[in-house]
């Protein structure tokens, strides 16, 4: 072994490179990988899980889960917590404890949340074969259950020699701290692969600093989206999960102050603006309040920012109803922001309305249109109160239980929820007073999420109070995750 090499497995060489990762925005660095989530069993415990025993706390963080979707779920909510800036690892053995993955792996992929996931997998050689948990598939031998994580995962690579895990685990990181693309990355490990030695090159385990870009709008496209915008009468700005992920709140709220427009809230881009701040009509569609989709119905410009367009967004795409009705959608990723036939304004959503507010300097809605906007948001304010307002009865109402959080919460308190009944209660109710309070899963909706999403958020951020509200069908789904709470000490 020259000195620029270095003899270690498969497994212990992926953990040492994970644990030298760092992304960076804005001058400020995160550990990329900043732990790694284990259930451990048929083809993980003799590769990774000794590489991470080995390797110790300090090098890679571990956490034992319960359950292989929910630890999936509890790095979802870390990383969103953390404007994706920062991610966890997910291990599991082979056979079902990979498949278990699937539905977590579906969930950050299309929440755009970014998840590394390790699942053992079958011997690359076919020393044995068939092994145990393995499915033989009558005309494909290399095809293993792992393959039900390809449409679900953004990258997705089996690492049947040890020298290849050098450029997958490099495009691994890529996709991971690619905005545009970020979600679900599965390196699938097979098991002898992971226990196998190799002379790595010591540049491997160099530290690497994958900076996370903030691209700005086209000039054409700017100058398409602001001649659209002055020309509207009742524009209407839809917030997505991309404000938050983007941090741009601080330049949304600039730019609706300086121009007068007002915002509706997808269930992912809830508390963009603070629920007080006079031109936040709350959440928009299905789910949404009286004012904003009152609002929506009537707006001949809908500016998208950071937004999907899903179908509780939209009513199902019976929403937007004005005369002439235009959208402008600003976004990292071009395929949203070509939704609906809008002006793409394809960019980074802080740099984006960055832009807008130097290019619409000057211009404001009329007088009218605020008052008539403000009124509505007044009297949805007094549909809130009665709502939240405590009475006499033996088992209280969902929403007066909802009252009675509101009443103790803290500022930078998080509210999670992710299905039921109780998203559509939330959109329309919920009084977000920060940028991260208001934690709604509802890009896929899925059971089981707010227990170990919990975990997720209070291990991002440990002096914060988080509220998971469940229903009985999504607590009786995952509630085994309470007890690695108890475990990793968190309230």
């Amino acid at each position: 072994m020259s000195p620029t090499t270095r003899r270690l497995t498969t497994a212990q060489a992926l953990v040492r490179f994970l644990s030298a990762q760092y992304s960076e925005r804005d001058g400020v660095r995160h550990r990329l990988i900043a732990g790694t989530w284990g259930i451990f069993g048929h083809g993980n415990v003799a590769g990774i899980g000794q590489a991470l025993l080995e390797a110790g706390e300090d090098t890679m963080p571990f956490h034992q889960g319960r359950n292989e979707q929910a630890m999936v779920h509890a790095a979802v909510g870390y990383a969103r917590q953390l404007n994706r800036l920062s991610a966890q690892a997910v291990t599991t053995s082979i056979g079902p404890g990979a498949t278990n993955l699937v539905t977590g792996a579906a969930l950050a992929t299309i929440n755009r949340l970014p998840v590394l996931l390790l699942p053992g997998d079958y011997f690359a050689t076919r020393s044995a074969d068939p092994l145990l948990q393995q499915l033989e598939h009558p005309v494909g031998a290399d095809v293993s259950v792992n393959d039900t994580l390809r449409p679900v995962s953004r990258y997705f690579d089996r690492i049947t020699r040890p020298e290849t895990l050098i450029p997958s685990a490099l495009n691994a990181m890529r996709v991971l701290t690619d905005p545009a693309e970020t979600g679900a990355v599965t390196l699938a490990l097979p098991q002898d692969v992971q226990a196998e030695a190799y002379d790595w090159p010591a540049e491997f385990f160099a530290e690497r600093v994958w900076h996370v870009r903030r691209p700005g709008p086209d000039p054409v496209e700017l100058a398409d989206a602001v001649r659209a915008i002055r020309a509207a009468e009742r524009p209407l700005i839809v917030a997505g999960g991309g404000v938050h992920h983007s941090e741009a709140e601080g330049a949304l709220k600039a730019l609706v102050e300086a121009t007068g427009i007002p915002v509706a809230s997808t269930q992912a881009g809830k508390g963009s603006l603070r629920y007080d701040h006079p031109a936040g009509l709350g959440g928009i569609g299905h789910t949404g309040t009286a004012v904003c989709d009152a609002i929506a119905r009537t707006a001949d410009l809908v500016i998208g920012v950071g937004t999907r367009y899903t179908d509780f967004t939209t009513a199902s795409n019976t929403l937007f109803r004005g005369d002439g009705v235009r959208f402008v959608n600003l976004n990292i990723t071009a395929f949203d922001a070509h939704k609906l036939a809008a002006r793409p304004l394809v960019a980074d959503a802080r740099t984006g309305l960055e832009a807008l507010s130097e290019a619409l300097a000057g211009h404001r809605v009329s007088a009218a249109y605020e008052d008539e906007y403000r009124a509505g948001k007044a009297r949805w304010e007094e549909v809130v109160e009665a709502a939240y307002r405590a009475e006499d009865s033996v088992v209280p109402t969902q929403t007066q239980v909802l009252g009675a959080l509101d009443a103790v919460v803290g500022d930078d308190d998080v509210v999670i929820n992710a299905a039921g009944s109780l998203p559509g209660d939330l959109h329309k109710l919920w009084r977000a007073r920060s940028p991260r309070q208001y934690h709604l899963e509802y890009g896929y909706s899925c059971m089981g999420y707010e227990i170990p999403a919990g975990i997720g958020v209070q291990q991002a951020a440990p002096d914060t109070a988080v509220w998971s509200l469940v229903g009985d069908g999504t607590y009786l789904m995952m509630p085994t995750e309470i007890v690695t709470a108890v475990q990793e000490g968190l309230p």
